[in-house]
């Protein structure tokens, strides 16, 4: 199972970070210990002292390829969840000034919080599809998929043309604008549309 995310795929939130819009998906993995298990607290990591929250959408890929083509993309995932893509913030402002790679910033264990998922219908991607983060009951951050700059399909073509896909590799699609830092204590609630898909309190 591979975690694939995509950085920057929201205009917004590329320029709350000071970073260009990308003309093609900006692509990073995060390997399988990433994901926080069910039932598994969520500690803050010892090694930073800016952890930020950042919500996706987060697509479940259902079948074997290998340059998809973007018309056919849809044929390779049936399930959206919600998910938070934790990041260590002042470590990865360390890496990027040095032109380093950001995994020590993204890819630590448990770095990555996945919700139930539900089956990706027609009917659910006829329309722009919502989803928000609460912290400590707050909305904090709220987005929308037709705000992103690459599609669905567009992202799995992408990455397909690097990386097989496989059944049960992952897609984090993004973050939008409002991404922020969360500290011991706080309680982290994901809601796609009004449906929760995950809670956790940060240990």
């Amino acid at each position: 199972m591979k975690i694939f995310c995509v950085g920057r795929n929201y205009a917004d939130h590329a320029k709350e970070l000071g970073n260009a819009v990308p003309e093609e998906p900006v692509i990073f993995m995060k390997p399988k210990t990433a994901l926080l298990q069910s039932h598994t607290p969520f500690y803050y990591p010892e090694f930073s002292n800016e952890l930020h929250y950042e919500t996706e959408l987060v697509l479940r890929i259902s079948k074997n390829g290998r340059y998809v083509k973007e018309s056919q993309a849809n044929a390779y995932y049936d399930s959206i969840s919600l998910g938070i893509d934790f990041t260590a913030r002042d470590i990865q402002a360390e890496l990027k000034k040095k032109g380093l790679p950001w995994e020590k910033a993204k890819a630590w264990d448990n770095s990555a919080v996945i919700g139930e998922w539900i089956p990706l219908t027609d009917q659910l991607l006829k329309n722009p599809i919502h989803f928000s983060l609460k912290k400590n009951q707050e909305t904090v951050q709220e987005g929308d998929s037709s705000d992103m700059i690459f599609s669905f399909n567009k992202i799995v073509s992408h990455i397909s043309m690097y990386f097989s896909l496989n059944i049960g590799d992952m897609v984090y699609t993004g973050t939008p604008a409002g991404v922020g830092e969360c500290v011991v204590g706080d309680v982290l609630e994901g809601y796609l549309e009004q449906q929760k898909m995950f809670e956790l309190e940060i240990k």
